[in-house]
């Protein structure tokens, strides 16, 4: 266990209590388009507090509990719990926007959305205790990094680990959390689900990037974990987990890998967007040196411009692409393809390192100010970068992933 001096108390941190839920009736009035709607309007609102996120080195509750207003986390809830069981391009539609507002924000976000989704490939005894209870969604970090150990007992598990990048960790009432069952070959892994109150958060968070994640350090000590809230992650990735047989919706069957690769890259091509956006209008009133022409009247700026648009507008085809070929292979059945998940997965982290080009194109062209702090242009390249390390936007891991597939060859990575 981390220094007690660094442990927080998650039960510290403001968890959402009954108050915070919409009703029958609000959730009624929900439509795609209208999600659509309110992310867009609290863009503002994101992009007016990502500087406090940053000297936080959480997101900020106000944003928060507008997000929590807004609906967006009943987005993958079943309908059968009173969620909106919406589809992957409104998803996107709904990131996108948050992403342009603040990276950080959106990040955790779109994660903890998307988590919402992996609480439904569970047993329906914990779907029942969380959606059909006291939770009609979650707001919970996934973590798996490095595995923590999950030991049989009577009833369950013991499970004791300390996991890096605890997205969401600031604002959770649950947490994923990922253990190897010890002395089984081939390695069994379980995706463990925990009240957020059972864990320590360590404050470790300190980054050049993505700072208002709260992206912390997350650790438990032999923390006993009923089997009704444990998961086969290996079902998960193969698209036949408990919960893929009590929802007829084909997104409820739908490999995991893909889509979590597809989920991280919006924030990505929102930053991207964002960007370009910037860039477009301080070039026209941008003076180059030694000269009285204005940028935009540069054709170096403008086939920039021009450059980073396609890029970024070529990522958010690509993931759009890859969120309907992932739902078409859980409509098949063919969830357990391989080759068809690799296949996905690569797409995606091109589509990311199409954004960090599409970022770094306009910063380059866009002088030392920049630089300047209260630039947003700087924080987009910071953030960016920072995205992009995720393990499953490693290009060449995925790039030789997929040449092993096209030659015949059995992957050797489990990013599949």
């Amino acid at each position: 266990m981390a220094d007690d001096a660094l442990a927080v108390k998650l039960a510290d941190r403001r968890v959402p209590v009954g108050g915070d839920w919409l009703s029958g009736a609000e959730l009624a009035e929900i439509t795609p388009a209208e999600l659509i709607r309110r992310a867009g309007a609290l863009k503002p609102l994101l992009a007016a507090h990502a500087l406090e996120a940053e000297r936080l080195r959480r997101p900020v509750d106000e944003v928060i509990q507008a997000l929590r207003d807004s609906g967006v986390f009943y987005h993958f809830v079943p309908k059968s719990y009173g969620g909106l069981e919406f589809d992957i391009d409104t998803f996107i539609d709904v990131m996108l926007p948050l992403g342009e507002g603040c990276a950080s924000t959106a990040w955790v976000t779109s994660f903890c959305v998307e988590h919402n989704w992996m609480f439904s490939q569970f047993p329906k005894a914990l779907q029942d205790e969380t959606f059909g209870s006291a939770f009609p969604y979650v707001i919970a970090p996934g973590v798996t990094n490095p595995p923590g150990v999950a030991s049989p007992v009577e009833g369950g598990y013991r499970l004791t680990g300390h996991w890096k990048f605890g997205t969401g960790v600031m604002h959770a009432d649950w947490i994923l959390a990922a253990g190897v069952v010890p002395d089984e070959k081939p390695p069994r892994v379980l995706f463990c689900a925990l009240p957020a109150s059972e864990v320590e958060v360590i404050d470790t968070w300190r980054v050049d990037g993505m700072i208002g994640t709260g992206s912390n350090d997350i650790a438990v000590r032999d923390v006993f974990v009923p089997a009704h809230r444990t998961l086969n992650m290996a079902e998960m990735r193969e698209g036949r987990a408990p919960g893929s047989k009590l929802h007829s919706n084909p997104i409820y069957r739908m490999p995991m890998l893909p889509f979590l690769a597809l989920t991280a890259a919006i924030p990505a091509v929102g930053v991207a967007r964002s960007a370009v956006s910037y860039f477009r209008d301080r070039m026209r009133e941008r003076v180059s040196f030694g000269t009285d022409l204005k940028q935009a009247e540069k054709p170096a700026a403008q086939m920039r411009l021009a450059h980073a648009d396609v890029l970024t507008q070529t990522a958010e085809l690509m993931l759009r692409a890859v969120g309907r070929e992932n739902v078409e292979l859980g409509r098949r059945g063919e969830a357990t393809n391989v080759e068809a998940r690799i296949a996905l997965r690569v797409k995606v982290a091109h589509a990311m390192r199409m954004c960090r080009e599409a970022v770094g194109t306009v910063c380059e062209a866009s002088g030392a100010s920049a630089h300047a702090l209260d630039n947003p242009l700087q924080r987009a390249q910071r953030d960016v970068n920072v995205m992009s390390s995720h393990v499953v936007y490693d290009l060449d891991l995925a790039n030789e992933q997929h040449g092993r597939a096209m030659i015949g060859l059995p992957p050797n990575s489990p990013l599949t």
